[in-house]
């Protein structure tokens, strides 16, 4: 029987030695490799990109919406965070021009006057809709009915009674009390004034030669009080017994306050839900610059006071991460914030609306 020569132990602890010792190296080089290895891409921009901040101000009319689409797309782009303070559309206007904001927003868009103090610098895009209603605060009266004559004579200050003949007429059967009106306007520089003395305008020749359309005006019924914003008018016309202003719909919407159904161009009165306001915006035709109204639709069934509210962004910014931060969020806006409009009491855009001016975001530099 053949035996197996033994091999000395201090033999067979050296080779184990020089075994351990190879495969050490190896495992350090393999190591080395992998950090020598480049990153991909996509872990490259991961690791140098810095937050982006966007800052903007301007309507109250939009606030709502913009607050729940700002969040929304924050949390699913996290590096992309969004500022926006609701200070009215005149403030938020003056603030893009000075280069105080990213973005502005407005009910009002912009005048030839303010575009020429953009320098050329400025695109406005219409991103979502709504409407104004009259909310009233009356005791133990609902479905309040008011014409174009009344309601544009109670802002005029000649219709001052509740129970005046040009309110009882459309209201037949409804105790109407011997109590003065108070109307309630805004007392800043506001785009949903703009809209309502603009539709004011085009129902009554003496408003139209009188106050006149305009962001801020001289309201004459001597005994108006203003609200800051349309939360802060919203607040006076809930504390003011007796009292009607014009505010958007959510605002009315959210805080249960009774709205009047408004006398519309065909003679019908319509209750301000988002079918009709929907409606009086199909009429509308966007032109290249974007800007566009519906002062008094027409339609048998269409609400008769209704807007765009338009988002102020520059066409070339000096920071080319800001100027691709607010292209994504205003794409987003026009894509999946849409389907949260209606929701939150807004005018989801009409598909072609949304499709030219998600176009004209495409042209921001």
């Amino acid at each position: 029987m053949t035996q197996t020569p033994s091999i000395p132990r201090r033999a067979v602890s050296g080779c184990l030695a020089l075994v351990a010792l190879f495969a050490f190296a190896g495992c350090k080089k393999s190591e080395a490799a992998a950090e020598a290895k480049p990153a991909s891409s996509a872990t490259v921009q991961a690791a140098v990109a810095e937050p982006v901040t966007l800052q903007g101000s301007g309507a109250s009319f939009p606030a709502p919406v913009y607050s729940r689409w700002f969040r929304e797309f924050s949390g699913k782009n996290p590096e992309i965070r969004v500022n926006y303070q609701s200070t009215g559309s005149g403030a938020g206007i003056k603030a893009f021009l000075a280069n105080q904001t990213d973005f502005g927003a407005s009910d009002a868009a912009m005048t030839d006057d303010e575009l020429k103090q953009a320098q050329g610098n400025v695109i406005l895009l219409p991103v979502t809709a709504g409407h104004i209603v009259l909310a009233y605060n009356l005791e133990g009266v609902k479905d309040l009915k008011l014409s174009r004559e009344a309601y544009a004579g109670i802002f005029l200050g000649d219709v001052k009674k509740w129970n005046d003949p040009k309110i009882a007429k459309a209201n037949p059967g409804v105790k109407l009390p011997n109590q003065d009106i108070t109307p309630v306007n805004r007392s800043d520089g506001s785009g949903t004034t703009f809209v309502f003395t603009q539709h004011l305008s085009a129902i009554s020749e003496k408003w139209k030669s009188g106050p006149g359309t305009g962001k801020s005006v001289n309201f004459p019924a001597k005994n108006a009080v203003g609200g800051a914003k349309n939360d802060g008018a919203t607040a006076l016309i809930q504390r003011t017994a007796g009292s009607l202003g014009y505010i958007e719909y959510v605002f009315a919407a959210t805080s249960n306050q009774p709205t009047a159904l408004l006398e519309n161009k065909a003679g019908k009165f319509i209750a301000p839900e988002l079918k009709a306001a929907t409606q009086s915006l199909a009429g509308i035709e966007l032109p290249p610059d974007m800007r566009a109204w519906a002062p008094d639709p027409a339609g048998e069934e269409a609400y008769p006071i209704v807007t765009y509210t338009w988002i102020l962004a520059k066409k070339k910014y000096d920071d080319k991460s800001k100027a691709d931060a607010v292209k994504r969020l205003l794409k987003w806006c026009l894509s999946d914030g849409q389907n949260l409009s209606e929701s939150l009491h807004y005018i989801p855009l009409p598909s072609a609306v949304a499709s030219t001016v998600s176009k004209a975001v495409d042209s921001i530099e």
